[in-house]
């Protein structure tokens, strides 16, 4: 289960979650293919907002609040068989960890083993967030070599 955050105007325009470069991102931490990712026996998808929240004076305006209460549970009970909640972004880290996450972000990230085996916490893989990459290089050294191998190991067992 991957729990993103809200639509930005390009996926909101082409209705297609994660069809942008924040997706590509996505997929290549996952090490999975397209094919993969959008294969709906392996993979679903939940914004915590629905639609695109619209702009603000430093980009995208936060998801909707109302969305993720409305849905989220009601979504989860058709999903018996949910291996692990990727939650990209600190929206979806503080609405399902709660007073569990972290001091901010980047403290939950680097403590992903906390989580686990139900939670893994993300950075969103927009490239805005380079820079945040750049500050943090054991992310690329443990935690995103810790993701693909948690999802290769989940993928191969479904096989």
């Amino acid at each position: 289960m991957i729990v993103g955050q809200a639509p930005g105007i390009k996926v909101h325009e082409s209705g297609i979650p994660w069809a942008d470069k924040s997706g590509d991102n996505l997929r290549k931490w996952l090490k999975v293919s397209e094919e993969q990712f959008y294969d709906t026996r392996l993979f679903a998808i939940i914004p915590m907002g629905f639609c695109y929240p619209g702009k603000g004076k430093s980009g995208d305006l936060p998801p909707r609040k109302e969305c993720a209460p409305q849905w989220h549970e009601q979504l989860f009970r058709y999903m018996k068989n949910v291996k692990l909640v990727l939650l990209v972004g600190q929206y979806a880290q503080k609405y399902y960890l709660k007073e569990n996450t972290a001091k901010n972000l980047t403290e939950t990230v680097k403590q992903y083993k906390h989580y686990l085996p139900q939670y893994f916490p993300l950075p969103h893989p927009s490239p805005l967030n380079n820079r945040w990459q750049k500050k943090n290089p054991w992310f690329n050294k443990e935690v995103l070599p810790a993701l693909s191998e948690h999802v290769a190991h989940i993928l191969n067992a479904e096989n």
